[in-house]
């Protein structure tokens, strides 16, 4: 009767507002919880945006300074020595084009490349999705890429004004899907490699040299139309030339556009950032073994 009585004064069990479960194989995948810890998401985005320019005496205007001095400099290099076609685009523009575009996919790509070795202090000491370090890191750099859009689009008037024949066309509605495009391309691929960084600590010595490798195999100092007629296919595997392209096209209404090459940078990406979410995912839960 006391063992009966005893187990009758128990209290009830306590109801867990938040269970950790391990994740069960490759496929177990959980993004609903990104949404739970979207504040904190924000403060990442904070946290990253203030980092980069924090203690320094021009700040946010370096968001501008910086590819307004690389277009210079390509504009002299590439331009006035090399002297490579530009399609008849102002030196500026087609420069400051490829140039905004491709800062803000190699800045995302480089900083999500070390989110498990820069963070690993913060995922020692407390549980939140791992995910939410990239995705700030990508909604951070966003702010900078706006910023450097509006410089790029002042230029643009500027051109306009004095009668340059440069003008926008019909892709200019894709912006926005564009923009999607290199962010889902620069977070899967830069979440394989801090995967992989992980266990392989060489490869973040090579990221650098990789990054600048896949520039100049991108349409960024050089028009489509200079590639030989051979080698446009390998072109078409690389995303980020026809993401290059487009941009130009949209704005600037130079080169052209081809629904074909769209379409496999389209499922390219999309197949780097599944495989990448998948292995960030499966690799969270050990990181801490092995960083």
């Amino acid at each position: 009767m006391t063992t009966a009585h005893t187990i009758d004064a128990l209290p009830d069990e306590p109801r867990w507002t938040k269970v950790i479960r391990p994740r069960s194989g490759w496929f177990d995948v959980r993004l609903e919880p990104l949404w739970q810890y979207r504040d904190l998401i924000l403060l990442f985005v904070w946290r990253d945006f203030v980092r980069v320019y924090k203690q320094t005496i021009l700040g946010p205007l370096w968001y501008l300074i910086q590819p307004l001095l690389t277009t210079l400099v390509f504009t002299v290099i590439f331009g006035r020595i090399a002297r490579i076609s530009t399609d008849g685009v102002p030196h500026l523009l087609f420069y400051m084009s490829g140039t905004i575009v491709w800062n803000y996919f190699a800045n995302c790509l480089m900083s999500t490349a070390d989110t498990f070795i820069a963070n690993a202090p913060i995922f020692s000491k407390v549980y939140f999705p791992r995910l939410t370090v990239p995705i700030g890191i990508i909604l951070s750099n966003l702010i900078g890429f706006a910023l450097q859009l509006l410089l790029f689009i002042g230029f643009f008037g500027y051109y306009r004004l004095t009668g340059v024949a440069v003008g926008v066309t019909g892709w200019i509605v894709y912006t926005p899907f564009l923009i999607l495009h290199m962010a889902a391309l620069a977070l899967g691929v830069g979440i394989i490699i801090s995967s992989l960084t992980t266990k392989y600590r060489d490869l973040r010595f090579l990221i650098s040299f990789g990054v600048q490798l896949w520039m100049y195999a991108t349409p960024v100092v050089y028009p489509n139309s200079v590639i030989p007629e051979r080698w446009k296919w390998l072109v078409t595997l690389n995303p980020m030339a026809t993401i290059v392209e487009t941009f130009r096209h949209a704005f600037l209404g130079s080169g052209t556009v081809e629904p074909g090459q769209l379409g496999v940078s389209l499922l390219i990406t999309l197949s780097l950032f599944l495989i990448g979410v998948m292995l960030f995912s499966r690799i969270e839960k050990s990181v801490m073994d092995t960083v």
